[in-house]
């Protein structure tokens, strides 16, 4: 169980590298653009471009933000929020295919033991239906 735990904590931590990694590049080259922009200002006329590339590149990094944090305030989008999303689906399915509750073992953690058999011979007239 701890493995798994630690499994799913390194997976989470390599996708919030990634995130910043990508901010990092983000800010890094929106700079570079910025520095380039402002050489070149005067010598091709007042115009102001640096921002342009920048635009479709941070909607991909929104995306990514959403991605691996979820939407900020409701935890939407995030590990968490899918785990919960995927545990409903599965009771909603469960209940449309006709499983109650008390049938399904697994959801309780509950186990089905084999019970020994026993000789008719030891049984009451009673214990009979």
């Amino acid at each position: 169980m701890n493995d798994q735990i630690e499994q799913q904590a390194k997976k989470r931590v390599k996708r919030k590298k990634g995130f910043y990694n990508h901010l990092a590049a983000f800010i890094g080259v929106g700079f570079f653009f910025f520095a380039m922009n402002i050489f070149t200002l005067f010598e091709e006329g007042p115009e102001i471009w640096f921002f342009f590339p920048l635009l479709p590149w941070s909607v991909g990094l929104i995306i990514h933000y959403l991605n691996v944090f979820g939407f900020p305030g409701t935890g939407a989008l995030t590990p968490e929020w899918e785990e919960k999303e995927i545990q409903k689906e599965v009771k909603a399915l469960r209940r449309k295919k006709g499983y109650t509750p008390n049938s399904n073992y697994e959801e309780e953690g509950l186990e089905l033991r084999e019970m020994k058999k026993e000789k008719a011979s030891n049984w009451d007239k009673e214990d009979l239906v």
